[in-house]
């Protein structure tokens, strides 16, 4: 028997179920990944991965590793984040690791949500900056980059205010892949307010080559509210172990580790991710031989007349293109790139993907004239 006036449970709709979340997730988008490629034929140039295999000590190392997953990992990845500050030159205590540095995002804007607080994010960007704001509750402020695609910081200064708590800084920006000089970031850094943290996500800096690199591990040496924030899935070829990391001032670490997720970073991630800081060499040898590719792509790009921003990650950006003719017209050539409302954006890969993009961007010019 039910109690007069109660609703039994089978008869709640769907709708009234939802009353369980704050209601402005109702409209919360879904993170939509990269296409994947349908056969071998086909190169997948959506996800800006590295074109490698596994590094040999990173698969040494997960196969030793198998006997040992019925057991959970070090709780806060005390050897990887010994290991990333020997690699760093910092202490430990400036480290935390997470589930990609995208769960460290996640965790920050949690850890400094407010009612009113407000994060400043330039845009476009990583597509899963918004989400992570929403998701945490706090308001996402967008800002234009510049004309080159890099981030504008006069414009990210003029819109901090007294509710700002965060700034979401990407360089090399995804998906733009223009970057920052470290000059100009110091430079914007001075003038910032000490109690705005900066997130710097710092996802693609082992592959820049322009002078006066952003320099992350010394904005954070001399600024405390700069967490520069890395990953082991682009340069270190790591992406389906899902692994990053923070360096940040030792009292904002202490309180990233108190909120990670428990035994967040797996066995054989933080496995791989050692085995992978080891083989360093060969890592750089795999970014030098990515850094020549798109350098000799942009080469051939320009020739047919494009403008898109000067490239530091390990892809190209189409601003303003055509989107679905410009990737229909990849996708003919058996490449598949990430279209996004502003543009496409292409991923490195090898020769074979560089003479694939040029052929499709041919096409696409003959299909606009």
């Amino acid at each position: 028997m039910f109690a007069p006036g109660a609703v039994p449970r089978q008869n709640v709709a769907m709708d009234q179920r939802n009353s369980f979340f704050r209601p402005e997730l109702a409209d919360l988008p879904a993170y939509v990944a990269g296409a994947v490629a349908p056969g071998d034929s086909v190169i997948k140039a959506s996800s800006n991965e590295i074109c490698f295999p596994p590094l040999p000590g990173v698969q040494a190392a997960i196969m030793h590793q198998l006997g040992n997953v019925t057991r959970y990992p070090d709780m806060a990845g005390a050897p990887l984040r010994a290991a990333i500050a020997a690699y760093h030159q910092v202490s430990v205590e400036q480290i935390v690791v997470g589930n990609g540095s995208v769960a460290l995002i996640e965790k920050f804007l949690t850890a400094l949500a407010t009612p009113e607080a407000e994060v400043v994010l330039p845009w476009p960007s990583f597509e899963a900056y918004p989400i992570a704001a929403k998701v945490a509750g706090v308001h996402a402020v967008r800002t234009k980059l510049r004309a080159d695609g890099a981030v504008d910081l006069l414009a990210v200064r003029q819109a901090v205010t007294a509710r700002t708590r965060a700034l979401l800084l990407c360089t090399p920006n995804n998906p733009t892949s223009a970057a920052l000089t470290h000059t100009e970031l110091r430079a914007f850094l001075l003038d910032l307010p000490s109690d705005v943290a900066v997130l710097l996500d710092e996802a693609y800096v082992d592959f820049v080559d322009m002078p006066d690199a952003v320099r992350g591990v010394e904005l954070c040496a001399e600024f405390p509210n700069v967490i520069s924030l890395r990953t082991f899935a682009k340069a270190y070829g790591l992406a389906g172990l899902r692994v990053g990391y923070a360096i940040c001032d030792p009292a904002v670490a202490q309180t990233l580790l108190a909120m990670n997720t428990p035994f967040g970073v797996n066995q054989l991630a933080q496995a791989a991710a050692i085995a992978a800081l080891q083989a360093r060499g060969e890592v750089d040898r795999r970014v030098q031989h990515t850094v020549a590719e798109r350098n000799k792509l942009v080469a051939a790009l320009r020739a047919q007349g494009w403008t898109g921003p000067d490239p530091q990650g390990n892809f190209v950006w189409f601003p303003g293109a055509d989107t679905e003719l410009l990737e229909a017209l990849c996708r003919a050539e058996g490449l598949i790139v990430r279209a996004l409302a502003d543009g496409v954006r292409v991923t490195v890969t090898d020769s074979e993907g560089s003479l694939r993009l040029v052929r499709a961007l041919s096409n696409y010019r003959a299909e606009q004239d």
